[in-house]
């Protein structure tokens, strides 16, 4: 994988526009987050239709709470560790709203959201650590200010609010596997 001006290159694309300009080209963080729709549901495309503002309420009693939300990541990975890009790197997704990261707020300034096809409590796929490892690694070449200390959950940069990517992500074979120890 590589990312080049901002693209992942060979990935699907599912733009949105909920997105906007960085308010500079410091991009020095990465978040990992979960999302199922309806909750605890994968698939139906239902994820890309939320990030493009084009989710039918009528489709799911859940849709109708959230339909209108201008929500967005960069990236999602599904069940399959299929990868497909929404935003353009170098723009600001909507992916972490109020939230703070070594005393600094507005996360989305400064980073990059990468959505799990999951649960906080279902376990994630094989197929997912693969992808997320092989991205994260495109990622950090193309932006070297997020190593692997600069990368959190949603859940540790709006705690209280968020819960993602739960207590199901095993984050220490995530970050053995970034750093090569098995």
């Amino acid at each position: 994988m590589q990312v080049r001006d901002g693209w992942l290159e060979g990935a699907p694309r599912c733009l949105s526009a909920h997105c906007n300009e960085r308010p500079s080209d410091d991009i020095s963080l990465l978040v990992i987050h979960n999302i199922s729709l309806p909750p605890g549901a994968f698939g139906g495309g239902y994820v890309q239709s939320f990030f493009q503002g084009e989710l039918d309420p009528a489709q799911h009693p859940y849709f109708a709470d959230i339909a209108s939300l201008r929500v967005s990541a960069h990236f999602l990975i599904e069940r399959d560790g299929l990868v497909t890009q929404f935003v353009s790197c170098d723009r600001r997704a909507w992916h972490a709203g109020a939230s703070r990261y070594a005393g600094r707020d507005n996360c989305n300034d400064f980073s990059i959201g990468i959505e799990l096809e999951g649960t906080d409590e279902l376990a994630y796929t094989d197929a997912q650590y693969a992808a997320l490892l092989a991205l994260t690694k495109a990622l950090q070449a193309a932006y070297p200010a997020i190593t692997n200390c600069r990368i959190t959950g949603h859940e540790f940069i709006a705690p209280g609010r968020k819960s993602d990517p739960g207590i199901a992500f095993d984050w220490q074979r995530y970050l053995s596997a970034l750093k090569g120890v098995s």
